[in-house]
């Protein structure tokens, strides 16, 4: 049995809290928040202690494991606090706004041999894992494209003060929703060797951006990023990725995995040239607990089965959390760039002329232009005779 504790108690971390009191193999010896109201009806109803000073239940109930689901900028002094009482965490993501906080409290895991997971539940969907599974097998060869995409209403109007509407607090479309996406990205393909062409878009909100889009260069192509929360055509978040290989093509998202092979493609057991489709729901073995959705108390069951085994690398630790960290720093960094304008006084360079250069966009424009109209006269004059 496992004594574990939880800090923050709001959205995701009363379902924490749901699920991981039903585990057969925890004890929940101490949850911890600020808001004491909260606290007084679990303290009442669950019987459960509670605590509003996060080390003092840390040093009292002496758990082996802490769940943290605070807000991002709580995190780094919350784990450090943890870590060097030689508790095992699971933290909400993303890990944190900083990389050089990521890769120090990495190592200060390491170095006291505990097992760390980070709350990035799609690797735990199994469409998404499957992906990850025909990827191993080279089903479709080199990815050479990918597109990675995050969609959901979270702010359909002005948006009030919390911190999911301040930037420094880890809020904002980038930090909360293309985190996701971009962890898939990593999972699949590994650390991108740079990005560009970010761009971080305001749509409703006022501090933090509620619409990202990015490219991220591979030695073998580039994957697209594109991720809008202000979308209210979605009924809740949907995210999606397509990756293009040589002898193929996969679309996943949480409900199924499509997988299209060519002939040329080596393939794996179950699969056949052309279309495949898989359902999550077969692919998917039920969890002892179901809250939200299976991936959830998948993750949970994971970091509470490499805790009693001692497994300290495993799906989704701080390692490869601060990876796409990293990604997502970098994406911000190059957002803030500003993109060189066009040069609307360049002119339109005829490839006839043999000066091997290229037009800028206005001229090339413009030479279309002149070709599409040279050729509706063709069509005319032909008529006439």
């Amino acid at each position: 049995m496992i004594d574990l504790a939880v800090v923050g108690l709001g959205k995701m971390g009363l379902s924490h809290l749901s699920m991981i009191k039903t585990h057969p193999d925890v004890r929940l010896v101490g949850v911890c928040d600020a808001t004491k109201y909260v606290l007084d009806v679990l303290a009442k109803y669950t019987g459960v202690a509670v605590y509003t000073d996060f080390p003092a239940m840390l040093d009292q109930t002496k758990p082996a494991a802490v769940i943290i689901a605070t807000p991002t900028h709580l995190h780094a002094g919350m784990l450090r606090q943890a870590l060097e009482r030689g508790i095992h965490v699971f933290c909400e993501k993303p890990l944190f706004t900083d990389p050089a906080e990521s890769t120090a409290l990495t190592e200060l895991a390491a170095e006291g041999n505990l097992v760390t997971q980070v709350g990035y539940h799609n690797r735990f969907v199994a469409s998404f894992r499957e992906v990850h599974r025909l990827l191993g097998l080279e089903a479709i060869g080199t990815v050479h494209t990918a597109l990675a995409e995050a969609y959901g209403p979270v702010v359909l109007k002005p948006a009030g003060r919390t911190w999911r509407s301040q930037r420094a607090s880890g809020g904002g479309s980038l930090y909360d929703y293309a985190a996701h996406p971009l962890n898939l990205l990593t999972w699949y393909l590994g650390e991108p060797l740079g990005v560009t062409g970010s761009r971080l878009t305001t749509i409703f909100s006022a501090q933090i951006d509620d619409a990202a889009a990015a490219t991220l260069h591979y030695p073998a192509g580039t994957a697209q990023l594109c991720v809008n929360w202000s979308d209210e055509s979605q009924r809740k978040m949907t995210t999606k990725i397509t990756l293009w290989g040589a002898h193929g093509r996969i679309y996943a998202d949480r409900q199924e995995i499509q997988v299209y092979l060519r002939d040329t493609a080596p393939v794996p057991d179950g699969y056949r040239i052309g279309w495949n489709v898989r359902y999550t729901t077969d692919l998917t073995e039920a969890p002892w607990f179901y809250l939200r959705g299976e991936e959830y108390s998948a993750q949970l069951d994971a970091f509470v089965q490499r805790v009693a085994t001692g497994t300290v690398q495993g799906d989704n630790d701080f390692g490869s959390a601060t990876v796409t960290d990293r990604v997502i720093a970098a994406i911000s960094a190059d957002a803030d760039t500003e993109p060189p304008p066009l040069d609307a006084s360049a002119a339109a360079v005829d490839p006839a002329a043999g000066n091997g250069s290229r037009p800028s966009l206005p001229g090339l424009a413009g030479t279309v232009r002149q070709r599409a109209r040279a050729g509706v006269r063709a069509v005319q004059d032909r008529i006439r005779k």
